[in-house]
């Protein structure tokens, strides 16, 4: 009886399949990138960056809920894009206790911690496109609840953790994307090569690794300047010494092979016998670091979002919503700062469990 023939990549799928922590950590992470990629349908604040918000109803306890008088802005046509971007303001929100008409003035009292002192304010009802009261209170008078409470700012507390979720995810998307093309490329060339080419690359990736990861990135950071992309761009930049280390050593030790040295018999060139033969055969090792590089990424961008150096104000992140609420652990509403911790520990986890069971998949020797 012959044995069934299985493909290296089917085994390791199979491997992977019987780890439940690596299997639950991977749907984990789909459906959250699902969430960030379409966070603005599910966010209950869909302007850009969550950013709609009162101080009149900051710090609020998670479930706070308020009645608001919606005053419309312009009117400005939705497009597509605004799903995936955040929607422009369209409309000024008060938050109330009470209100009462009497002819053509909505009379409200503004919302506060302290009914007592809460000041008795009005509105013409011209500001509306109708003037009819019941009209008026049916369209524009809603109650708003807070899932998660409110921040600082007043601004929906679920909302920007939703919205911050594309930070992080991005940050290691494209901070891994970027260490790869430059590990891979530099470790290919130096590992083929060798002689000077490798004693130089050497030489470099020893000098990279001798500096403080996050010492690195705010050097960088501070020399590209303060933002979204440029903290992206830093990350990526001091990610690429380790994967360029492990694809060198596994190009010395590949190169030598029949398969190789049949490719420089029919005179491949050395780029073709690089990036068609060699790099597919030695990316299990490559695919194990990255899903490691994915969480140092998100602490890393978390890190420098804390001193002040990642995704700039008003761009929620959840290093930065940590940063603008640490204080309140003490102040009876750890909850502010806890919440996008414990998000960031899932995330960072979650990739760390995949990083092991991917490296158990593909281990050639089990």
């Amino acid at each position: 009886m012959f044995k069934k023939f299985v493909s290296a990549n089917k085994k390791a799928l199979q491997k992977f399949k019987q780890n439940s922590w690596g299997v639950f950590s991977l749907v984990f992470i789909v459906i959250l990138s699902i969430i960030a990629l379409f966070a603005y349908v599910i966010a209950p604040d869909n302007t850009v960056n969550a950013n709609n918000g009162d101080i009149a109803i900051s710090t609020q306890k998670p479930g706070f809920t308020v009645k608001t008088i919606n005053i419309p802005l312009e009117n400005k046509k939705i497009s597509l894009v605004d799903y995936f971007t955040g929607k422009q303001i369209k409309e000024e929100f008060i938050p109330i206790l009470n209100y009462r008409f009497k002819g053509d003035t909505l009379y409200y009292q503004e919302f506060s911690v302290d009914a007592s002192t809460a000041q008795t304010k009005y509105l013409l009802t011209d500001v509306f496109p109708t003037q009819n009261s019941s009209e008026i209170e049916q369209q524009f008078i809603k109650t708003k609840k807070y899932w998660l409470g409110t921040d600082t700012q007043g601004r929906d507390y679920l909302s920007r953790l939703i919205v911050g979720a594309r930070v992080s995810l991005a940050i290691g998307f494209v901070a891994v994307f970027i260490s790869l093309i430059i590990g891979i490329s530099l470790g290919a060339l130096a590992g083929y090569y060798g002689g000077t080419i490798d004693a130089f690359i050497l030489w470099l990736i020893n000098v990279i690794w001798s500096i403080p990861t996050l010492l690195l990135v705010i050097a960088i950071t501070l020399a590209l300047g303060k933002g979204f992309w440029q903290v992206f761009i830093a990350v990526g930049l001091t990610m690429w010494v380790e994967v360029a280390r492990v694809v060198r050593g596994q190009v010395l030790s590949v190169k030598q092979m029949q398969y190789v040295t049949a490719a420089r018999a029919l005179g491949f060139s050395d780029s073709r016998i690089i990036f068609k033969h060699i790099i597919p055969n030695i990316m299990a090792p490559v695919i194990v670091i990255s899903a490691a590089n994915f969480a140092s990424a998100i602490l890393v961008e978390s890190g420098l979002s804390f001193l002040g150096l990642g995704a700039q104000v008003p761009v929620p992140s959840w290093g930065g919503m940590i940063k603008e609420h640490y204080n309140y652990i003490i102040l009876g509403k750890p909850h502010l700062a806890l919440i996008p911790g414990l998000a960031m520990s899932l995330v960072v986890v979650s990739f760390m469990m995949i990083g092991n069971a991917l490296r158990d998949a593909l281990d050639v020797k089990n």
